[in-house]
């Protein structure tokens, strides 16, 4: 057995030593397409004439978008040398001169230089699982937060900085094991006490996808896997996206949001906006040069097929009738290109079963394209109860991960998707029970279409306000500023019982604009993080700067204020009641990235208080602390929220084990208590309303849990009334002037 252990490490350093000089020789190959140079001028152009900044890019930027080009190579700075970063100092200021005279070889002569040192990185990595034993006695600790420290100076100090990183995944891989054992052992225990060792009905029915289980490696074997996947990861850009990170790094000197994307990329970014693709229905990862299939999408081709399992591997694809190509070691997103295609079109995979780990075993599986919604950023409602005090509240809650709209199609094609009208549906049944408020939950939500955050608005806000459209947000560019107003001039109110708007560091963009003006018009009380993300502007894409093959660029055009005055920008939208997550402590938000545009302010416009629900905040502040301060669950949140705190301000973790075990080990029973309850008296909506994935999702969300309390104390606060003086509820109105069907 050891033997064939030996051996099996020794393919697997031969494996990966033998990929990582390949690509590396494949690597020192790339080179620019001769059009490169114009489109990079033509991305400049477009930069100079249309950025908000309406700024040169001279020498400062040329530093900016060089700096931008390390970071993203090196963020960490533990690949290149000093050496390597004095070589390409030269071009720190040089960059802008280069794209004037259309050379772009600085990105490629930069990429060369990763690749050489990413090999010489894996082979040491490899020699050192080989004949290394760690000693984790040792009280020595690891830097890993390193994005402002020096670069290595020698290949020796390198080596010292990497055996304490592979040091660090050894022994978290070591103790994760241990911990995952000892959480099995109690179960295990448990269960034997209870008498209940048999497998309930619902683990009897589960099918060989559930009980699939990737064979467990050793740590070092694991890690061994880990790093030849990291070298094909890390080498697999062809010469366009190297070509696509140097424009990107010149773009995002203007401003984090403006970038250059390729026409591959941009066809992903209209897929993220309309929520659809068409392809086979699978979620796929590189595993040892093949795509292995991680999910088969509900409902999509491949369920349906039935012939491909979760954990077999792509290796070839055919068009139609067509050849089978090779996709064994190619760049996975081109692989992946291949297997999407028009609706109604055959594509033929070649495929390695999941029984055979050898590889030997081959079929191929003709499969008809069909189009996959990407349902997991659509908007899922369900309707919650709150007992009381004896009272029983049924409130709506509406998550939205994403602000999604087909541009290409209009309202009453059935294909049509649009995060206004999916949350409109939510809130007509909300209406039709009667429910006694509601929570809008923008947490994670990174923004998306703006027409759909006023939109959005249009559902809770007065249509008019002094015979005036009411203002959601103005915009300032170029001819000024003026105000986007909510749309058309019926009475669309189309929900006015209470309202809470639920926000975290990571709700950007148009989530802001909805909880600003909601906010701002005392329409809605928004609960979570201190502040938003901060994101306060707007991109435009120009889709033509050239052939098609030039690609697109995104650039921020604009900015918008929220209807007070006050740009989001950096600032954020402040919560009136704060209710931390973990994100409250992590080093994100807007002013943490490079080169972000500062906050500004204009003047604000006249707009209405459609409630006064700002005016309870101190009451609900005083009852929910008080609440709170008996509650186990949310001290166990907070004391996690502190450690996560604590976690992020540190640079170092130890590599002694029994320190880190303990570190370890009080994470783990944290989360254990923070995830331990389920809602008591939770009820759906129904199959329409809640997705299957929150109904098998009934972990305790201590914020949310919080926030349902707060708006039960809200609608007693307010007798249960809904919003003064507002025309009748109408959310046929809002399908009238969309277009839509209802």
């Amino acid at each position: 057995m050891k033997a064939y252990v030996k051996s099996f490490v020794l393919s697997l350093f031969a494996a990966v030593a033998a990929s990582a000089v390949a690509q590396t020789n494949h690597q020192s190959e790339l080179a620019p397409q001769p059009y490169y140079g114009k489109v990079a001028q033509e991305v400049v152009k477009r930069l100079e004439k249309k950025h908000v900044l309406r700024r040169r890019f001279d020498d400062e930027m040329s530093q900016r978008a060089w700096t931008n080009l390390v970071a993203n190579y090196d963020y960490s700075r533990m690949v290149f040398l000093k050496s390597d970063i004095d070589r390409f100092a030269s071009m720190e200021k040089g960059i802008d001169d280069a794209i004037a005279r259309g050379d772009v070889s600085f990105v490629y002569d930069m990429h060369k230089v990763f690749i050489k040192r990413i090999a010489d990185r894996v082979n040491y990595v490899t020699n050192l699982l080989l004949t290394a034993e760690f000693d984790f006695s040792v009280d020595e600790d690891y830097t890993w937060k390193r994005k402002d420290a020096e670069w290595p100076a020698t290949v020796e100090e390198q080596d010292e900085l990497w055996r304490k990183r592979i040091k660090n995944e050894m022994l978290s891989i070591v103790l994760n094991r241990q911990l995952d054992k000892e959480e099995a052992d109690r179960e295990e225990a448990e269960k034997a006490k209870k008498g209940t060792k048999e497998k309930d009905k619902k683990d009897e029915k589960k099918d060989d996808e559930d009980d699939f289980k990737e064979p467990e490696l050793t740590p070092k074997d694991n890690l061994l896997k880990r790093y030849r996947q990291y070298v094909q990861v890390l080498t697999e850009p062809d010469e366009e996206t190297v070509f696509q990170r140097y424009m990107s790094a010149v773009c995002q000197a203007y401003d984090p949001h403006s970038d250059y994307m390729t026409p591959t990329r941009k066809e992903d970014f209209d897929m993220d906006m309309s929520l659809s693709l068409c392809g086979v229905g699978a979620v796929l990862s590189m595993d040892d040069g093949a795509l292995k299939i991680v999910e088969v999408m509900k409902g999509g081709p491949m369920d349906r097929d039935k012939r491909i399992k979760r954990g077999d591997k792509i290796v070839g694809v055919g068009q139609g009738d067509g050849p089978i190509e090779d996709v064994m070691y190619k760049p996975m997103r081109k692989s992946i290109k291949k297997i999407r295609g028009p609706k109604g079109s055959k594509v033929v995979l070649e495929v390695i079963p999941r029984s055979d780990p050898s590889g030997a075993t081959r079929k191929r599986v003709a499969i008809i394209r069909d189009e996959i919604k990407l349902e997991e950023q659509a908007a899922t409602g369900r309707v919650e109860k709150v007992v009381m005090n004896g009272v029983t509240n049924r409130f709506g809650y509406v998550k939205l991960p994403g602000f999604y709209r087909t541009f290409d199609k209009q309202p009453d094609d059935p294909s049509f998707r649009s995060c206004s009208f999916d949350v409109a549906k939510h809130v007509a049944h909300f209406n039709a029970i009667n429910s006694d408020g509601m929570i809008l939950d923008l947490r994670g939500n990174g923004g998306g279409a703006l027409p759909e955050a006023v939109f959005l608005a249009q559902l809770f806000l007065w249509p008019s306000y002094r015979g005036n459209p009411l203002p959601v947000v103005l915009i300032r560019d170029p001819r000024g500023l003026q105000a986007l107003p909510v749309f058309g001039d019926q009475p669309c109110f189309a929900y006015r019982k209470p309202l809470i708007v639920l926000t975290d560091r990571a709700s950007a963009s148009a989530s802001e604009i909805v909880a600003g003006v909601l906010k701002d018009t005392g329409r809605a009380l928004v609960i979570g993080d201190h502040s938003t993300h901060g994101k306060g502007t707007v991109q435009e894409v120009i889709s033509r700067i050239g052939p098609e093959k030039y690609g697109s660029v995104k650039v921020t055009t604009s900015r918008f204020y929220r209807i007070n005055g006050s740009s989001t920008q950096v600032k954020g939208v402040e919560a009136d009641i704060n209710l931390p997550s973990f994100l409250e402590e992590l080093d994100i938000g807007e002013n943490k990235l490079p080169n972000a545009l500062p906050w500004t302010r204009v003047g604000g416009a006249p707009h209405p208080q459609v409630w006064n629900l700002n005016g309870y905040v101190g009451a609900l502040k005083a009852i929910s602390a008080e609440r709170l301060k008996s509650n186990p669950k949310y001290a166990a949140h907070m004391k996690l929220v502190k450690l996560f705190r604590e976690n992020s301000e540190s640079k170092t973790v130890s590599l002694e084990r029994n320190k880190r075990l303990a570190q370890m080990r009080e994470e783990r029973e944290m989360r254990k208590a923070e995830d331990a309850a389920e809602f008591g008296d939770e009820e759906f909506a129904g199959d329409e309303f809640a997705s299957n994935k929150d109904k098998d999702k009934k972990k305790d969300d201590v914020v949310l849990t919080e926030a349902l309390n707060i708006l039960a104390d809200l609608v007693k606060l307010t007798g249960g009334n809904d919003t003064p003086d507002t025309p009748d509820i109408s959310t046929s109105a809002f399908w009238s002037i969309f277009g839509g069907q209802q």
